[in-house]
């Protein structure tokens, strides 16, 4: 491919929400250099064999509810560029001490088994599922307030509840199979369970898996990314991997620059120029008080079969919540909030290779699992986890064959925006959720018109969706790129 002298675009960092800004871009007919630090694209969506030969691991995300229910994502032809999703036939385990609460695509059939809770989880769930396509494509994003009538509706059902902690929607359910779904969704948000807002990510994520699935990228999570740089390439942006942009005198002529970074990182690259335009000072200030969640210790298994589940359902589940009923969740997140380490963690798990034969050799299997630890914690939580997955799966460890581990630090040494292993861009709390990561009309600009940000730490936040960078390039192209 023939480079360019200048571009009408630059993006810094090759993670899905820099890729979304350059497609979204070189779409519209603007020509689009994306930089990658890295030796191949992806940031928090990459696969390796991390531990034998042959046993393909997800280094970071690895179940995609909010890609496969992304509206930009639809948008593009990712399935010819190699991307196929698998859908478990289970969407979500949760393992209890006498059974397991399980999680279908179908309502009525999830609600069924939830017994005396049926109707509560219908008339919780229900209004989301059936909003699905509002929530995810009016609702989720950058704050502004709905105009149509059914946008304004189906907001107002979900702000409802999911303004809400989820302490206070389990209120509604009286069996513990539908506490533990509720609590297990609202922990992904890393808040405490008492939290404001907590809701909102129990209601979403329970809603996704009936509307849209929670599936897995056969391969590996590195085909999803791959398949978007195949997509811009094929729009002629230009790709360069393996350059760590240390200085805005180092790019190439351009009108715009999109940083796919978090706040801290923007500082350093950005923060002299920033401070020389007007509001400069005051937006800076808003990024130093930037504040980061909690972070993640992730290990990743190598087994000699499947893990031994008590409950022989938990084996028809592509995600399983490991961490007892919901007042156990909510205890764990609450000493993570509070600088601790929970003895009894709240850990995700993903089993793909049951689904993915492509993932490990004959009759081996891959486990990817992380729970939440304190920002830049130094304790070496993997006896832990593996405690918590033993509980409900007696036998676990005797079919371990290698463990590779990534503490907080080490998230932070293989992508710098993981600031002390904060792998969501940003705490996600009712004080910084809209306004992430500084107050402004726009969220994605700066001070310098020319200046934009498009990472995890701008809306709608966390999650492989490309949606941060899909609304920074409308940004973009409304003002500096309009023609």
């Amino acid at each position: 491919m023939q480079a360019h002298d200048a571009f009408d675009a630059v993006v810094v960092g090759g993670g899905p929400n820099g890729l979304a800004a350059a497609i979204t871009l070189a779409r519209a007919g603007r020509s689009v250099q994306l930089i990658e630090a890295e030796a191949t694209v992806g940031g928090g969506c990459r696969s390796a064999e991390l531990t034998l030969p042959g046993f393909v691991h997800d280094v970071c995300s690895a179940v995609y509810p909010l890609g496969a229910g992304s509206p930009f994502f639809a948008q593009l032809p990712l399935d010819r560029h190699g991307l196929r999703w698998i859908e478990p036939e289970v969407q979500l385990a949760h393992p209890l001490d006498d059974g397991a609460a399980i999680l279908v695509r179908d309502l009525p059939a999830t609600a069924a088994r939830l017994g005396p809770d049926a109707g509560a989880y219908l008339r919780l769930v229900g209004p989301a599922v059936g909003d699905w396509d509002v929530i995810i494509g009016q609702l989720v994003g950058p704050f502004r307030i709905p105009l149509d009538p059914r946008t304004l509706l189906a907001g107002v059902r979900f702000g409802v509840s999911g303004i809400r902690s989820v302490m206070s929607l389990a209120r509604r359910f009286r069996t513990p199979q539908a506490r533990a779904l509720l609590a297990g969704c609202g922990a992904h948000s890393m808040l405490r369970m008492s939290e404001p807002l907590t809701g909102a990510f129990g209601l979403m994520f329970l809603a996704s898996a009936h509307a849209v699935g929670w599936p897995i990228a056969a391969g590996g999570a590195q085909r999803l990314v791959d398949a978007l740089a195949a997509h811009l390439i094929e729009l002629g942006g230009e790709i360069v991997t393996g350059r760590r942009v240390t200085s805005l005198e180092a790019l190439p002529p351009h009108r715009a620059l999109l940083l796919d970074l978090a706040p801290r990182r923007v500082i350093d690259l950005a923060g002299e120029r920033l401070h020389r335009r007007l509001g400069g000072g005051w937006y800076l200030r808003q990024l130093r008080r930037f504040r980061y969640g909690p972070a993640a210790f992730k290990l990743d298994l190598a087994l000699d079969g499947p893990i031994p589940w008590r409950d022989p359902d938990v084996l028809r589940a592509g995600t399983v919540h490991v961490g007892g009923t919901l007042e156990e969740i909510a205890a764990a997140e609450a000493a993570v909030a509070d600088g601790g380490i929970p003895d009894r963690p709240f850990v995700l798990v993903a089993q793909q290779s049951l689904f993915d034969p492509a993932r490990a050799p004959e009759g081996g299997h891959t486990v990817w699992a992380y729970c939440h630890v304190p920002n830049g914690s130094t304790v070496d939580v993997t006896d832990r986890i593996l405690g918590q997955i033993e509980r409900f799966a007696p036998g676990f460890r005797d079919r371990i064959l290698a463990v590779s581990k990534r503490a907080p630090a080490d998230f932070e040494r293989y992508d710098a925006n993981f600031i002390g292993g904060d792998i969501g861009g940003g705490r996600p709390d009712i004080g910084q959720l809209f306004t992430r990561p500084a107050w402004r009309p726009d969220p994605y600009r700066t001070p310098d018109r020319a200046i934009l940000l498009c990472s995890s730490s701008t809306p709608p936040g966390p999650g492989v969706h490309g949606l941060c960078g899909w609304y920074a390039a409308q940004s973009a192209l409304r003002s500096v790129l309009r023609a």
